[in-house]
């Protein structure tokens, strides 16, 4: 039976990690309080929601952030099971207190009003906390857990990029149906930025996913983790050291940068000898999630 007594080094992680997402979150509120709302701008996730709640009664953005995250995550611990709202626990309780904080200072970090600058920073800082947060292994809550629960309980056919997609796109239509054209054009600035700044910041250049192979004396153990917890595929091959002549399984897998992150963190604290090669993806054909129609492309 494995202990659960807490090292040292679980405290240092932890420390790290919630450095890291302090700063993302940060961030993130700069962006969002002096910069989007300032500027009458919005964007696609629970952002967007809330803006468009507010375009119809004056209520505080944090609090209403917060209620959505909280009601996110409640009806993703339903569904889904608890080890997907732990998932999002951490930062579906930080980052709306932080937007509260820095909404009660009350500032704008622009001298005046420019909605392309002010995109184009929404959309660089808001990619830089998710990024931050990616890279630590933690989800931030928002409109990617909505599409999860769609694929997994309605649409298990629908590749989840897709789901998030049309949810992400209806709230940038919706927003500018109520805040007009422009405003909806200036969203769909901000979120393709932010796409393109998230895999800046976890992988230094664009990538669409990513290909790990892993050889290691755990070979179950990260399978199964692949198998179950990231519901992603798994090949084996047999290799032959050529020093050694030991023949040896390496697990090949396909999955997003963020599945990645996860995989690596899981393969170093499972087996920390283990000999782990990414290999970044311009395209996948195929019919795995998120992965594109060979008869289309």
């Amino acid at each position: 039976m494995k202990s659960s007594k807490i090292t040292k080094a679980d405290l240092k992680k932890f420390a790290i990690d919630m450095l890291f997402i302090l700063a993302g979150c940060s961030i993130s509120a700069v962006s969002t309080i002096g910069i989007l709302i300032p500027n009458g701008l919005t964007s696609g996730g629970i952002t967007g929601i809330v803006r468009m709640i507010q375009g119809f009664f004056d209520v505080s953005f944090s609090l209403v952030y917060y209620a959505f995250a909280m009601l996110i995550l409640i009806v993703c611990a339903i569904l889904l099971g608890l080890r997907e709202a732990r998932k999002i626990l951490l930062m579906s309780i930080l980052y709306p207190a932080i937007l509260f904080i820095f909404e009660h200072i009350n500032f704008s970090l622009l001298e005046e009003k420019d909605l392309f600058l002010a995109a184009i920073y929404c959309g660089v800082l808001g990619g830089i906390c998710t990024g931050l947060v990616f890279v630590r292994g933690y989800s931030s809550g928002g409109t990617d857990t909505i599409a999860k629960m769609i694929q997994q309980k309605l649409m298990p056919h629908i590749s989840l990029s897709q789901i998030l997609l049309v949810i992400d796109a209806s709230i940038i239509i919706g927003s500018g149906f109520l805040f007009g054209r422009n405003i909806a054009l200036y969203a769909l600035v901000t979120q393709v930025i932010f796409s393109k700044t998230v895999d800046y910041v976890m992988y230094g250049f664009d990538t669409k996913a990513v290909q790990l192979e892993i050889i290691t004396s755990k070979h179950d153990d990260v399978s199964n983790y692949i198998l179950n917890d990231l519901r992603r595929g798994v090949t084996n091959v047999t290799v032959t050291g050529a020093y050694t002549k030991i023949a040896r399984q390496k697990i090949v897998t396909i999955c997003s940068p963020r599945e990645g992150i996860l995989i690596k963190k899981f393969v170093a604290k499972t087996d920390k000898n283990a000999f782990v090669t990414v290999i970044h993806v311009d395209n996948v054909w195929g019919n795995g999630e998120g992965f594109g129609d060979i008869l289309k492309e």
